[in-house]
């Protein structure tokens, strides 16, 4: 029983250089895909997809999850898409967030939602990095000219109940702290 036990990893390794799973574009699948080889997907799929390789041509449809070493995608995916390696190509439609480690995305590209990146987007390590890209955007906001300047007068004009009276409301303020 150990040697055909043994056997069937191996094959599974074999079976997964031999070329990529191609799910053709009248394939429509409710559930979930796992494999560890390379997917090439030409359907719709309703559920999340794990894969080594991921491709979503251009016709293909995802909503659920997308998780990858290598994601290249042509088509819709509406989702997160999880994956070291992501391509975004011109054809592609994303509604759902990336978290990554690597990204591309070609000219005419659309992607809503938010973009992480991670040293380890698969393995769940994207807490420490997210932390740290939230940190920079909302300080990436106040660093422009137009973000400070609004912000900095909106405390100062806080007291005193109308914005309109700024410049007299910052004339009585110089005189309260002389």
């Amino acid at each position: 029983m150990d040697a055909v036990t043994s056997a069937a990893p191996q094959q599974r390794r074999s079976a997964k250089s031999v070329g990529p799973s191609i799910l053709g574009p009248d394939i429509a699948i409710n559930g979930s895909i796992q494999s560890e080889g390379e997917i090439q997907l030409d359907g719709a799929v309703e559920g999340d997809v794990r894969a080594g390789s991921l491709t979503v041509g251009e016709h293909a449809a995802v909503k659920g999850e997308v998780e990858a070493e290598t994601a290249l995608i042509r088509g819709h995916v509406s989702g997160s898409v999880r994956a070291r390696h992501v391509q975004l190509a011109s054809t592609a439609r994303i509604e759902g967030d990336i978290i990554h480690s690597t990204l591309a995305i070609e000219s005419g590209a659309y992607f809503e939602g938010n973009c992480r990146r991670a040293e380890d987007p698969i393995g769940g390590k994207a807490g420490k990095p997210a932390a740290s890209q939230s940190q920079s955007s909302s300080s990436a906001s106040p660093s422009s000219s137009n973000g400070a300047s609004q912000q900095q007068p909106r405390p100062a004009n806080a007291p005193s109940s109308s914005s309109g009276s700024s410049s007299s409301s910052s004339q009585e303020g110089l005189k309260t702290g002389s």
